[in-house]
């Protein structure tokens, strides 16, 4: 610690940048590769089985959004160390099918994951003003083998979308399930919409974004709408705080524009939500983030984080893993997977002494490939 006190500045990059090279990584998903001109929008989860899922958008022709969109998954049996071939989830013609979002139901192993839908020829603007000629729809398909086979997909639109809004995404990232207080057993899942608001301004068009939850109380059979976060939250995950009484912290793409993200919470099971507020300790680049309650050992409790640690406008560089022991209140640790080109994330348990991120980064472009990387608690050094 006395040294890196004592260090400058670049010496400080320099020594991220050491640290970041020394750590466990395996390439997962390469650009260019088996057909995909991008991957993108990572999602990781560990069955009831052991097994490690990791899935992403296959980007048929071109990194956008919108356009000829498939979700992938693909397994790995030995803690992220390998991966097996890229397994084709959902594919409809030139349509996107994307933002996937897992949740593992614990108490029978089944996976869950959520995912949207438009046409080919609905754009975002028009998705956003309802003049598209379809919408945003949400999905959700199950596994019941530990993610080797998947059941169709089923919508569920009208349960969990209000009908006047426009936008809607899953995630990006993760859904839990509630383990603590009377909600226990809840699967939660994370969103965001845009809605119709003359003053609001977002790109300059009279819609706004907002960041909500969806939920079911019977394992996924049916679902649910929750509460709603506004305005300016975007993009957002949810964990359960370790405090054993089942509060929900929502952390959400702020667009604000303050450099930051933003956080609400929630005491009845995602229901309602506080007013966002702003986490000055977590800086950002206007982009997503990764949020996970890891168990450690002695079942203590802690709080990870993950996103491009950099608070200007665009630089999506510098992913970084920050922890909390104190249910989100600080975060004073912080360990860099990659201080350079980086965007989306999405963090892992592996066992009580170790984590694992998956994360686009690249060298010249930060949508090259999709990086696993394996780090321990101990590894991510309070900061100087």
């Amino acid at each position: 610690m006395t040294l890196r006190r004592s260090l400058p500045g670049f010496a400080l990059l320099a020594l991220s940048a050491l640290n970041a090279l020394a750590l466990d990584k395996v390439e997962v998903f390469q650009s260019g590769q088996d057909g995909y001109h991008t991957y993108r929008i990572p999602a990781i989860i560990q069955t009831n089985g052991g097994t490690m899922l990791a899935f992403c958008e296959g980007r048929k022709s071109s990194n956008s959004d919108i356009g000829d969109i498939d979700l992938l998954v693909k397994r790995s049996k030995d803690g992220g160390r390998t991966w097996s071939r890229p397994q084709v989830i959902w594919s409809d013609a030139a349509n996107t099918c994307g933002n996937p979002c897992p949740v593992v139901d614990r108490r029978t192993g089944q996976i869950l994951l959520l995912a949207t839908h438009n046409l080919e020829k609905d754009h975002l603007d028009e998705i956003m003003t309802k003049k598209s000629p379809g919408t945003r729809t949400v999905w959700v398909l199950s596994s019941a083998d530990d993610g080797e086979t998947w059941s169709p997909p089923r919508e569920i639109t009208r349960a969990v979308k209000d009908p006047s809004w426009g936008w809607y995404a899953t995630g990006p990232g993760i859904g839990i399930q509630i383990r603590h207080g009377p909600h226990a057993g809840r699967l939660v899942v994370p969103a965001n919409h845009s809605y119709d608001d003359p003053q609001g301004g977002l790109r300059g068009k009279p819609y706004e974004s907002g960041a909500h939850v969806f939920y079911s109380d019977d394992g996924g059979r049916s679902w649910k709408l929750g509460g709603t976060i506004r305005p300016k939250m975007n993009e957002a995950q949810v964990a359960e705080l370790p405090d054993g009484r089942g509060t929900l912290l929502m952390n959400m793409r702020s667009l604000f524009r303050r450099g930051v993200r933003g956080e609400a919470t929630s005491t009845d099971g995602g229901l309602t939500w506080s007013a966002p507020r702003d986490v000055p300790a977590l800086v950002e680049p206007n982009c997503q983030g990764s949020l996970l309650t890891h168990e450690a050992a002695g079942g203590r409790g802690v709080v990870l984080f993950s996103n491009p640690a950099d608070h200007r406008p665009k630089q999506r560089r510098n992913m970084t893993v920050r922890l909390s022991e104190d249910n989100a209140r600080t975060w004073p640790r912080a360990l860099t997977l990659h201080p350079g080109l980086s965007a989306y994330s999405c963090l892992v348990s592996i066992d009580a002494g170790s984590a694992g991120c998956l994360y686009e980064n690249g060298e010249n472009d930060r949508y090259e490939r999709l990086t696993f990387a394996r780090f321990t608690l101990e590894e991510i050094k309070p900061l100087p």
